[in-house]
C-alpha cells in the first residue's frame, strides 16, 4: 500500500467510526467533519492563552471550524480564510471585524464571506500568528490527515514561502475526540504538523512542529498547478 491508499484508509475508517456513533451528521465521507460539538471546541480553544494572544488567524473555510471564525471576529480578531479550492488568483478573503457590514457570526460562513469579504493575495497580509485546521483524523504527535485534496498544505506552504509565518505561529486543530487516533500516520515533506489539537473534551499539546520550508513543487502535479492560480502565476515567475 503506498502512501496516498495508506491516508485514505484512515480516513475512510474515521468517516466510518463518526457516521456509526453518531458524531456527525450524515453524508461526511468526502469532507472534514462537521462534528457535533464544534462550538465547545471553539468554546475550549478560545480559553488557551496561544488564542487570547493572537491578533491574526488564518482559517480553512470548512463548516467544523464556523464557530472558531465566528469567535475571533466577534473579539476583534482579523481573520484570513482561504478561497474554497483556493480557486481565485486572490485566495483569500480578508475578514476585518472593523469593517463588517453583518455580524461576525454571518460572515464567519464561507458562503457569506464569499459576498463581502474583500480577496487578498499573500503580498497583502500581515504576519499570522495562529493557524486553525480541519482534519479528518490527527494522532497525538501532531501528524494529520485533511480530506485528501492537500488545500491546506498548500496554503500553508504559500505563507511559510512568503515570511508570513515562522516559528512563533502556532497551528491548531479543532476536531471530535473521535478524530484523535493512536495509529502512525505517513507523512510527506508538503504535509504540517499541528501544534495543538482541540477537541470538546480536552487539549492535546503535540510534538516539534514539522513545517514545509515552502512549496516542493516536483510534489505538485500539474493538474493541481493549472488549478490554483496562484500557483500557475508563481511557476510563471521561476
Amino acid at each position: 500500500m503506498d502512501t496516498d491508499q495508506a491516508k485514505q484508509a484512515v480516513r475512510e475508517r474515521v468517516w466510518a467510526l463518526l457516521e456509526r456513533e453518531r458524531a456527525v451528521p450524515p453524508g461526511v465521507h468526502g469532507r472534514i467533519p462537521a462534528f457535533y460539538g464544534a462550538e465547545a471546541a471553539a468554546d475550549r480553544l478560545a480559553e488557551l492563552p496561544v488564542w487570547q494572544s493572537a491578533r491574526v488567524v488564518k482559517a480553512v473555510p470548512d463548516k467544523a471550524q464556523l464557530p472558531v471564525r465566528a469567535r475571533a471576529l466577534t473579539e476583534g480578531k482579523l481573520v484570513y480564510m482561504a478561497v474554497p479550492k483556493l480557486a481565485e488568483a486572490l485566495p483569500f478573503y480578508l475578514l476585518d471585524p472593523a469593517t463588517l457590514a453583518v455580524p461576525p457570526s454571518e460572515a464567519a460562513s464561507s458562503k457569506v464571506a464569499a459576498s463581502v469579504a474583500r480577496k487578498i493575495g499573500v503580498d497583502e497580509m500581515r504576519p499570522v500568528d495562529l493557524i486553525v485546521c480541519g482534519s479528518v483524523a490527527v494522532n497525538r504527535r501532531g501528524v494529520r490527515l485533511g480530506k485528501g485534496a492537500g488545500y491546506s498544505d498548500i496554503e500553508v506552504a504559500l505563507l511559510q514561502e512568503a515570511g508570513l509565518i515562522g516559528p512563533s505561529t502556532t497551528i491548531v486543530t479543532t476536531v471530535h475526540s473521535l478524530q484523535v487516533i493512536d495509529d502512525e500516520l505517513p507523512e510527506t515533506k508538503h504535509d504540517f504538523s499541528v501544534d495543538l489539537i482541540v477537541t470538546p473534551d480536552e487539549v492535546i499539546e503535540c510534538g516539534p512542529p514539522r513545517r514545509p520550508s515552502g512549496l516542493y513543487w516536483d510534489s505538485l502535479s500539474r493538474e493541481k498547478i493549472e488549478a490554483i492560480p496562484v500557483l500557475t502565476t508563481m511557476e510563471s515567475r521561476l
